[in-house]
């Protein structure tokens, strides 16, 4: 994902995408304490999505106060 895309999401859009990627860091992190993980850049990965994300809500709630 990158920040074009997410600025380019609606403020509902943008609620879900950050449910759904921190849901997705919660599997991948049970998944590496009961299994291997077979990719552990996918960590690193999520963590800046999900920053990006509320990086750009914070954007929109600073520009509307």
């Amino acid at each position: 994902m990158t920040g074009k895309e997410v600025k380019a999401m609606r403020d509902e859009e943008l609620k879900i995408e950050l449910a759904k990627l921190t849901n997705e860091l919660f599997d991948l992190r049970s998944q590496a304490v009961t299994a291997k993980v077979e990719d552990t850049s996918k960590f690193g990965k999520l963590r800046k999505d999900i920053a990006r994300v509320k990086g750009e809500q914070r954007r929109r709630t600073t520009a509307k106060a």
